[in-house]
């Protein structure tokens, strides 16, 4: 007796290098093409004085977007950070008053501020219940009352240079890069404490399933309440970090971190997170923000008048979001 055999399909796989390209996020691919477009309408950004005042520029919401994204993992919203960032410049000016050997107390205590927002934020969410698109909605409002109230309306005090370093400072003279923002190392060394804490740590797989299933995770151990106030007490960290860059960088002002907590959650959700919570990196959080920041460079550039350019962050804000809640209804089809 013969045996026959049908001959198998042949599978195609592509070669190791396109397997790579292909494995990469669309979300890359954006930001090199908004980087080459930025180039061409631009050629000094291609030397060192552009990209790295690019980076520098883009460093406050690069660490806003990571730190956020622990928020948006667990299913939650942190709409305070924008007034939390105005709050962090408005009382450093208030309370250093010019004075350089006032800075560093004055930073701790910011920290402190940060610290305390993001326990209120996190108990009330975690064991009041309270929506947290509620009680964040409602810690933008009182920040920002605060901040305005404190400073009479208008901005008070100045900063000091020791200070306005941290968003200022740029070494040069650096073998291969020639010049390096100081900004820009305080974004590396906060996004890779940042990635190690959501992707090194136990922590960060709590993190995701909180957000993918929180009746299921308490069910296996996890303590839920603690696990979602950690991740509101890291986003406000953040938004303290983010205001101290800041304030050295564009200086005092009442209305310095107005539309940062959409635009950090714009950039997590371009970098692929879901808004409903389970999924989301940080090198995806910050590769959304340093897209929305060459987008918004490229507008610059080609002379979009300002409140244009405010209805384009809208639009992408819109888009953004449905585009995540399709691909989650997809992906749960």
């Amino acid at each position: 007796m013969i045996e026959t055999t049908e001959p198998r399909p042949m599978t195609k796989t592509l070669p190791s290098p396109l397997r790579r390209l292909a494995a990469i996020r669309p979300t890359w691919w954006v930001l090199i093409a908004l980087l080459v477009a930025i180039a061409i309408a631009s050629p000094a950004f291609l030397e060192p004085q552009g990209y790295m005042n690019f980076l520098r520029r883009a460093a406050p919401l690069a660490i806003l977007a990571a730190g956020q994204l622990f928020v948006i993992v667990t299913g939650g919203f942190d709409l305070s950070v924008g007034s939390l960032i105005t709050l962090v410049v408005m009382a450093s000016s208030l309370l250093i008053q010019g004075d350089p050997a006032q800075s560093w107390w004055v930073i701790a205590l910011v920290y402190g501020i940060g610290l305390a927002v993001g326990l209120f934020n996190g108990l009330v969410v975690s064991w009041l219940k309270v929506p947290s698109i509620i009680t964040t909605l409602g810690m933008l409002l009182a920040l920002k009352g605060i901040a305005l109230a404190w400073s009479g309306g208008s901005p008070q005090g100045y900063l000091p240079d020791n200070f306005r370093d941290f968003g200022r400072l740029t070494w040069r003279g650096l073998p291969g890069i020639d010049l390096l923002p100081l900004a820009v190392v305080v974004a590396i060394v906060a996004v890779a404490l940042l990635w190690w804490l959501m992707h090194g740590t136990v922590l960060g797989r709590l993190l995701l399933a909180v957000g993918d299933n929180p009746r299921a995770a308490e069910l296996a151990g996890t303590r839920v309440r603690l696990v979602r106030t950690i991740a509101f007490v890291v986003s406000a960290l953040s938004a303290v970090t983010a205001g101290i860059l800041l304030g050295g960088f564009a200086g005092v002002s009442t209305n310095v971190g107005d539309g940062y907590e959409l635009q950090a959650i714009a950039a997590i959700v371009i970098g692929g997170a879901q808004l409903l919570g389970g999924r989301g990196t940080v090198p995806g959080a910050v590769a959304g923000a340093l897209s929305l920041s060459a987008l918004f460079t490229l507008l610059n550039l080609i002379g979009l008048p300002k409140p244009l350019r405010d209805a384009a962050q809208g639009l992408i804000l819109i888009v953004a979001v449905g585009w995540s809640v399709w691909r989650r209804r997809r992906g749960g089809a």
